[in-house]
């Protein structure tokens, strides 16, 4: 496994270094008008199919206003050939996604036969040198779901290619914005980090301290404060440590299966709608805040009690499920600390603890700015190094395959806007929500909210229902937070969460059982977030 995941992390530093200077180059076309006419641009805006739209409306004899949604798919489909191309490569990395696990026991029962077969015939040493198996390690990498979405941008670049040509692929490639990516492999890595880790574990072992910290308290206390941490220091920190902590505090303690699927779901979850008590730190309501004029107490009055309140909810209702389970967790926590040395591990310096937190606060001051949160890492790496016996080795292969795995979604959600847009804006208040939360089991909830704010039928200023508007807008976000944990995909920091604590499924995480298990506190969050009165 090591010998593997070490060989495909090398190679993804390699494409995370070249996306990280893809995100730093300027617009050389389309930014200022120059270049722009020179090659098709990718995605086509959504207002250049109207012409085809009203032609097609004039068809059938009706306004462009009543064209229906599937009429409106079929024009942009005809409009250019890359728009189904590039949708049926993203539902085929999808389902991909499902098949990861299969797919990664199929490459550990090759690499098994293989190291069989090595055994028996000494003579296949080559130089001293343990042979790989090919077969085996190409079933790990398509089985390694941070890299699945990468993996099916070859066949998309290639389909660009050959459609639209090889300048229309790198336009595409210097136009995505690839901030998000490398902003999660950042503030995942010093999230991470002793200093940070020990600070967050003793804030929370205050409140664990009230149920005597046994694994019962530590597990409240990490998903029901932890998320709402994410409204201050970003979600993705919040997932890190949270993901940390309860690796530490719960999993390792091996609960049943089910409890194991039922706290990831449930973390998941509250991490999605944790971050919206302001408007800065959930990626789908960054998307739009600016844009509609949201500011904190916007978020808190409209959206962040109301997270609350299902956090709260959601945690309390699996609490009483799997309360017996809590017993044989505590009698396992009791037998291991009994066998434990007394010797505690000597505390980090109080002031390496402030550096830390100053790196961190750093990055997330600079979320926009890839170009400083990115030379503020290196200078935090120097510092680890320079104090590195306070230090644990910082590990960069789940945060790299994190950022990839969000760079290829960022690239392939690019090109989702021609079908989403349409379906969005055919939707009322209700079934926007509900749509808007199944889009988010299905693509990034950030590109849904994106998406959302380029149709005119959201835009206060424009729209000539005001009302409407404003309850289209929150409709959408609502939504696109509620269902931010039924998959990996669906939230930024969920892949963040499944790298860090993969490790404890058998066979990696099961996207079908992590959905059974975030349903119901996503069910909670409808309620929550649907049927409570608005106060707007």
């Amino acid at each position: 496994m090591n010998r593997l995941g070490s060989t495909l992390v090398m190679r993804l530093v390699f494409l995370f270094l070249a996306l990280f200077l893809a995100s730093l180059t300027p617009l050389a076309a389309g930014a200022g008008g120059h270049g722009a006419h020179d090659t098709h641009s990718l995605p086509m805006a959504l207002d250049a199919y109207h012409e085809q739209e009203v032609a097609r409306a004039a068809e059938l004899g009706v306004a462009h206003e009543d064209l229906g949604v599937i009429e409106i798919l079929k024009v942009r489909a005809a409009e250019d050939p890359i728009n189904v191309i590039a949708t049926v490569l993203f539902f085929l990395a999808i389902l991909h996604t499902f098949a990861a696990g299969p797919i990664m026991k199929m490459a550990h029962k090759a690499e098994h036969a293989h190291d069989e077969a090595v055994q028996r015939d000494l003579r296949i040493y080559h130089q001293g040198k343990h042979p790989v198996s090919f077969k085996a390690t190409a079933l790990h990498f398509l089985g390694e779901i941070e890299a699945i979405f990468g993996i099916w941008l070859i066949p998309l670049l290639l389909s660009i290619t050959v459609i639209h040509g090889w300048h229309a692929t790198t336009l595409y490639i210097d136009t995505r914005n690839y901030t998000e990516p490398l902003f999660v492999v950042v503030i995942m890595a010093i999230a991470a980090s002793r200093p940070v880790v020990a600070i967050a574990e003793s804030a929370l072992s205050a409140i664990a301290s009230v149920g005597k910290k046994t694994p019962a308290a530590w597990w409240l206390s990490i998903l029901i404060i932890a998320p709402l941490l994410g409204s201050f220091i970003t979600e993705p920190a919040a997932m890190t440590i949270a993901a940390l902590l309860l690796g530490h505090q719960f999993y390792h303690y091996n609960p049943t299966p089910t409890f194991k699927y039922a706290t990831l779901g449930l973390l998941f979850v509250n991490v999605s709608v944790g971050g919206t008590l302001t408007h800065f730190a959930a990626p789908p309501v960054l998307m739009v805040a600016s844009k509609w004029e949201w500011n904190m107490p916007f978020m808190f009055t409209n959206f962040g009690w109301r997270a609350v309140l299902g956090i709260l909810i959601a945690t309390a209702v699996y609490f009483v499920i799997f309360r017996k389970n809590f017993a044989d967790l505590k009698a396992k926590a009791d037998e291991e600390n009994s066998g434990r040395s007394a010797e505690k591990e000597e505390p980090a310096p109080k002031w390496i603890i402030a550096v830390h937190l100053s790196f961190l606060a750093w990055t997330v001051f600079t979320l926009h700015h890839p170009a400083l949160f990115m030379g503020g890492f290196l200078v935090f790496i120097a510092f680890t190094i320079a104090t590195d016996h306070h230090q644990y080795a910082i590990s960069l292969k789940g945060p790299i395959l994190v950022g990839f795995f969000l760079a290829g979604l960022v690239t392939h959600g690019g090109l989702q806007g021609w079908w989403i847009a349409p379906v969005l804006s055919s939707l009322g208040e209700t079934m926007l929500f509900l749509g808007a939360t199944t889009l988010t089991a299905f693509n990034d909830n950030a590109a849904i909210t994106f998406l959302a704010s380029q149709v005119p039928a959201f835009d206060h200023h424009t729209a000539p229902d005001v009302a409407r508007a404003v309850a289209l807008q929150y409709a959408v976000v609502a939504g696109a937070v509620t269902g931010g944990g039924l998959t990996v995909i669906a939230n930024a920091p969920n892949p963040a969460g499944q790298s860090i604590l993969s490790k404890y499924f058998d066979g990696g995480v099961s996207p079908l059982k992590l959905l059974l298990a975030a349903l119901f506190p996503t069910l909670v969050m409808v309620v929550v977030y649907m049927w409570l009165p608005q106060l707007f």
